[in-house]
């Protein structure tokens, strides 16, 4: 992230570091993973250690250009022509050196925190302010204790508010953050149970907040959720909002919903003001109001704030991945556009592997903070070091400076209108394309123009939450110890490709799909990582070779066919991998079969074996303890015979999603995560809050129709209402995986916040919900299963089978988008 400049030796000084400088380099940029890297050669890389050790990837940067590194320790680095600057922490370090670059600029600066809302109400900020004053901020939600330090960084001398918030989990955090950020101004946002498990009570979550604010010249917060923290309250004045003491700055005292909106009239400075908030959401409204108050309290009129909070914007802060016209695939980030917002949009981007081309669509960018030659040079040298094939630039700043930029393939359009008359000369096909637009460019429109026209249910997949998924069981699992993910049967229903992605970006050592075709379908979207293949075919052996996916070996008439298929071929030492059976009697080789099996394989060159394993067939149940601990032994049994016969080491896994739960002693050399990775797992303890479903299957509602008590509803005329009143019809049935077993009641749906039954028999495209005493239309949205209110393992429970089921039945008609942050 660009920023000014420092001498590398200046750095050193700043952050009290070791190690010599082999030569001096000028740094602008700060990296922390050797994935996200541009403009290396004015670089500096921290070697942070978390979930994963950066000092592992020092290589890796070194080989991008990357010449300059922060580090622990630095003998063993064979790179003569680096600089390790050698420090106690790299991320202590990096605090350091940008809280030294934010103490050379005197701007102001508002600090917000809170449990919810701190990203909407910088962003809102931001809208609002933005006509006054060149503004600096958070990239997204770069609220923790890296994303703080990446974010300050970006000051400049052109700016002249700065707007950052600071999210923690733990006590002893926010200390950091405040040295960092340097507030005069603070805003407390909504205290609710977010990171609740980092602190021993309520009082010492709030407590570690107020840090930020210690400092302060003005504090904006809510009188209500402050009320026994008044002596804790260290800024030098207060500005208070309340809904229900009159005694606060502004008192909101009347609110009335206006379709969509919200009309709220408040009490401030003895006279009564109003304001119409353009949302009517409980979360929205609340994070308005601190909005309204920040800008009372910073000296705008009561007039002048109720103008512009009038004219607010939804915030969207994930990229939206979705299937587009002509087999593309599409990037809808059409809300914002920045410098910094650019370069993550383009690191996701750079992650997509099923299309050969990338594109991007980026519209002109505004309040950078830099003249426009220096920003767009810097846009330009962006796209270049991220290998955009295709860019279409839109917006008469973009046009002015087409001569920076060098794409193989470029287009520039005034505006949005000029471009989308030329849709179809632009001959999208067979790409991923990013869409990236400021607001005023109205890039929903090109975003709807490209995206593919679907059923209107969805099943979002929240491809942060995946990875969060995959790091929490990569913490359960020793060093060294691999993971196996398995993408089966659509990745349990979540995707193909968008989720393989994810996961080869993160460095998962293998995937395992259950037939060929699908392993070939992940070869075909670009997909590189190991593939092993569960349930391999004789008849599809071609495809597996020409695919270079890996076959499990489960029986002798397998083993046979594989090696009569090498020999005819002249295949020799081709990866397999073989399946034993300790108990689960499904697939896999017993235990009396396994010294015919050495003798099979003793001398065999056609096939090597790539990994050993076995599968766990209760791994989750405490009354099953016993029969694992059985499995266990035949395992080990199995696997030290086989191994003594080949003379080599091989790849150990017996662990499922619930065995790297319960049994750490089995999790050998890898283990495979199934079910867990998308967010279900009973081995998993409720208070083990960092494991979340993935996944939120929402529709809906086409008609709303009032019934009379007794009348019959849907097939068979199985339902009824027992007095006078409503039924939704929403747009999901069985043919969309919403199975027949959820009708008469037994299934629930989410309405405007409330649990509804299903009425009668669900029929293949519909269903029918009792609304009755709901204020609900026609378009509304309708919940099915989400991580909050009504999780996956709840409807498994309503018809008595297994999350699974429930996941994997989502049809295939039904849209798929996926988000990331």
């Amino acid at each position: 992230m660009q920023s000014n400049q420092y001498a590398i030796t200046e750095v050193k000084q700043i952050i009290n570091a070791g190690g010599q400088i082999v030569k001096e380099y000028t740094i602008n940029t700060l990296f922390t993973d050797s994935r996200r890297i541009n403009n290396p050669a004015e670089g500096l890389f921290f070697a942070l250690s978390g979930r994963r050790n950066g000092h592992e990837f020092v290589a890796e940067a070194y080989a991008t250009g990357v010449r300059n590194f922060v580090v622990e320790h630095g003998p063993e680095f064979n790179l003569p022509q680096a600089n390790f600057l050698i420090v106690d922490d790299p991320l202590v370090a990096m605090q350091t050196l940008t809280a030294y670059h934010r103490s050379r600029f005197n701007l102001q600066v508002i600090g917000i925190t809170g449990s919810n809302g701190k990203t909407i109400v910088k962003e809102w900020l931001y809208q609002l302010l933005a006509a006054d004053k060149n503004i600096v901020r958070n990239p997204k939600s770069y609220n923790s204790q890296i994303g703080v330090p990446l974010s300050v960084w970006q000051i400049n001398s052109r700016n002249e508010l700065g707007i950052f918030e600071a999210g923690i989990s733990t006590v002893d955090e926010m200390d950091k953050l405040e040295a960092i950020i340097k507030p005069q101004i603070g805003i407390l946002t909504h205290i609710g149970t977010a990171h609740d498990e980092g602190f021993k009570n309520r009082r010492e979550k709030v407590l570690e907040k107020l840090q930020l604010f210690k400092y302060c010249e003005k504090l904006i917060y809510n009188y209500d959720q402050l009320l026994n923290f008044q002596a804790d309250i260290k800024a030098k004045e207060t500005f208070t909002w309340s809904r229900k003491m009159n005694q606060a700055d502004l008192h909101v005292f009347s609110e009335t919903a206006i379709g969509k909106s919200y009309y709220l009239r408040a009490h401030y400075q003895k006279r009564e003001i109003e304001c119409l908030i353009p949302f009517a959401d409980e979360a929205s409204v609340e994070n308005a109001i601190v909005c309204w108050a920040t800008m009372l309290a910073l000296g705008y009129s009561p007039v002048e704030a109720d103008k512009r909070i009038e004219r607010l914007a939804p915030v969207s802060m994930r990229l939206e991945l979705k299937n587009g016209v002509n087999n593309c695939s599409v990037i809808d980030d059409s809300y914002n556009s920045d410098l910094q917002s650019l370069e993550i949009a383009l690191n996701f981007l750079g992650q997509q592997n099923q299309h050969q081309k990338k594109t991007l669509i980026l519209s002109d960018i505004y309040q950078s903070g830099l003249h426009l030659d220096e920003l767009y040079r810097q846009v330009a040298n962006l796209i270049s070091s991220k290998k955009v094939d295709k860019f279409v630039g839109v917006g008469e700043a973009l046009m002015a400076y087409e001569h920076f930029f060098n794409v193989a393939e470029q287009h520039f359009f005034k505006d949005t209108a000029a471009m989308l008359q030329q849709l179809r000369q632009l001959n999208f096909k067979e790409e991923t394309i990013l869409i990236k637009g400021s607001r005023s460019f109205e890039f929903e429109r090109i975003s709807r123009a490209l995206a593919q026209k679907a059923h209107e249910t969805i099943l979002e997949i929240n491809l942060n939450t995946l990875l969060g998924n995959l790091n929490f069981y990569k913490s359960k699992i020793a060093p060294g110890v691999k993971v196996m993910a398995m993408v089966k049967a659509f990745s349990y229903g979540s995707g193909t490709f968008e989720v393989a992605n994810m996961l080869q970006y993160n460095k998962v050592d293998y995937l395992a799909v259950a037939y060929i075709d699908e392993g070939v379908s992940l070869r075909q979207a670009g997909i590189n990582l190991p593939v092993m293949v569960l349930n391999p075919e004789a008849s599809a052996f071609d495809k597996l070779i020409e695919y270079k996916l890996e076959p499990v070996i489960y029986s002798f008439g397998l083993l046979d066919d594989f090696v009569g298929y090498a020999l005819d071929r002249n295949i020799s030492n081709y990866p397999v991998h073989l399946k034993i059976d300790t108990g689960m009697h499904r697939l896999g080789f017993e235990n009396h079969e396994i010294e015919m099996l050495c003798d099979m394989l003793e001398q065999n060159r056609y096939v090597r074996i790539q990994s050993v394993f076995s599968h766990l067939a209760a791994s989750e149940a405490l009354k099953h303890d016993d029969f694992t601990k059985t499995q266990i032994k035949r395992f080990e049994k199995a696997f030290k015979e086989i191994e003594k016969t080949l003379g080599y080491k091989v790849i150990k896994h017996l662990c499922n999603t619930s065995g790297i739960i319960r049994w750490p002693p089995a999790h050998y050399d890898m283990v495979r995560l199934g079910i867990g990775l998308y967010g279900v797992d009973s081995a998993v303890g409720a208070n083990e809050s960092e494991l979340q479903p993935i996944a939120t299957l929402k529709t809906s509602i086409a008609q709303v129709k009032k019934i009379k008590g007794g009348d019959t509803i849907s097939y068979g005329r199985s339902g009824k209402l027992n007095k006078d009143g409503k039924i939704a019809t929403v747009r999901i049935g069985y043919a969309d995986g919403y199975l027949r077993a959820f009708g008469n009641g037994i299934g629930k749906m989410l309405v405007k916040g409330t649990l509804v039954p299903t009425v009668g028999n669900i029929t293949m495209d519909m269903c029918m919900l009792d609304v009755s005493g709901l204020d609900v239309r026609e378009g509304d949205e309708v919940i099915v299963f989400d991580p909050r209110h009504q999780r996956i393992e709840e409807l498994a429970r309503q018809i008595s089978t297994i999350p699974y089921e429930i996941l994997t039945n989502v049809s295939q008609r039904v849209k798929r988008v996926y988000f990331y942050e």
